[in-house]
């Protein structure tokens, strides 16, 4: 059996903490449409596909309409609810999530429609 110098078994202990902190990092700062995504049973939905759309979704939606774009992988009618809205901040919001689609499809590849 090998013996380790208290300064190695410190070190070891650091190591692991600081990868499990990485670790759970990682997925705290998973966004709304990254992790919305992920909870869905869409058969092309993967971390990796997942988190390219997030950042697609980083580049051209705020937090909020980010949230509010992540509420469609639950409820995609209330997707068609806003299409269908005649209302100017319905409108504003909808030109925003289309130019979020075309960003994510750029992106992230043509596999897979936003919700």
């Amino acid at each position: 059996m090998t013996h380790f110098s208290p300064l190695a078994r410190r070190l070891a202990v650091l190591c692991s903490a600081v990868v499990i902190a990485s670790l759970l990092a990682g997925a705290a700062l998973a966004g709304p449409i990254e992790r919305a995504c992920n909870k869905s049973e869409r058969k092309a939905a993967n971390r990796a596909l997942c988190n390219c759309v997030q950042r697609a979704a980083d580049s051209s939606l705020s937090n909020r309409d980010q949230r509010r774009a992540a509420s469609f992988f639950k409820d995609p009618e209330k997707a068609h609810k806003v299409w269908m809205s005649k209302t100017k901040s319905d409108d504003a919001f909808w030109d925003r999530y289309k130019a979020f689609g075309a960003a994510a499809e750029a992106m992230c590849g043509g596999g897979g429609n936003t919700p």
